[in-house]
């Protein structure tokens, strides 16, 4: 690596695809599998199927153009809204979503999910269902008041953000601030599941070296309650890949809703 300063993933952006295929792919190299892909499917598919997360629209706001954590939404909410923060993210999830020739092949994933939720014999369909049921793609600015300026979104009855604060965040203020922004979106009692990585300095994707701001699971709890959460689950898995392409050293599963 050079020395040259990280790159910050919502102001530089990076090579989508690259990302899809160094963290989310079939490849026998890729060392993820069990972070990236069993344990979001595992503690989403779960969570949803106890039955208390439900509604009309849900929010997806998550790095990357991964549509993998959305297997089980999709069958508790009617309507997906999918916010980007990155261009490139954008075409290749829209490439995915018009199953359009060169798009990223899920199929390892839809795979898993359709194992581990006993519906093996589903699979066309469930992509079909996340396929119909994101209804907008739309371009994010996290800097800004409104996120999804020009458009203003009405409050929804929950957001997924998957491995987005840790890349976003510069320290400790950003990140309450985001989780302030996430705050407005939800309706009162709105539900807040958040993915992400602990203890990580830094990532890569391709030849570029990104920002990550390293915090704790004491510091996310915290930070939640103090923005008005109250948390339902957590879950907390060690590290367990072997790779030089970061330095995370735990995954975290948080479901929460916002107070009434």
């Amino acid at each position: 690596m050079d020395s040259s300063p990280h790159k910050i993933y919502h102001v530089h952006g990076y090579d989508s695809r690259q990302a899809l295929e160094d963290y989310f792919s079939d490849k026998t190299d890729m060392a993820f599998v069990e972070d990236s892909l069993i344990f979001p499917i595992e503690n989403l598919t779960k969570t949803f199927t106890e039955g208390n997360i439900k509604g009309d629209v849900l929010i997806d706001i998550s790095c990357s153009s991964f549509v993998h954590h959305l297997y089980s939404a999709c069958e508790f909410f009617k309507h997906i809204i999918v916010l980007k923060v990155s261009d490139r993210c954008i075409l290749e999830l829209k490439r995915w979503l018009g199953t359009r020739t060169g798009a990223f092949d899920w199929g390892h994933a839809t795979k898993l999910h359709g194992e581990i939720e006993g519906k093996s014999d589903q699979l066309q369909e469930k992509e079909g269902k996340v396929r119909s049921a994101i209804q907008r793609v739309v371009k994010c600015h996290p800097e800004k008041e409104n996120m999804t300026d020009p458009i203003v979104l009405p409050p929804v009855d929950c957001i997924i953000s998957f491995w987005l604060l840790v890349k976003i965040s510069k320290d400790q203020d950003d990140y309450r601030r985001y989780l302030r922004k996430f705050s407005g979106l939800l309706k009162p009692g709105g539900h807040l599941i958040l993915i992400g990585l602990l203890g990580m300095t830094y990532y890569t994707v391709g030849k570029d070296r990104l920002h990550a701001f390293p915090y704790d699971e004491d510091f996310a709890r915290k930070a939640l309650v103090g923005e008005g959460f109250v948390i339902d689950n957590c879950v907390i898995k060690k590290r367990t890949a072997v790779s030089d392409l970061i330095d995370y050293k735990a995954v975290m599963f948080i479901a929460a809703h916002k107070e009434k």
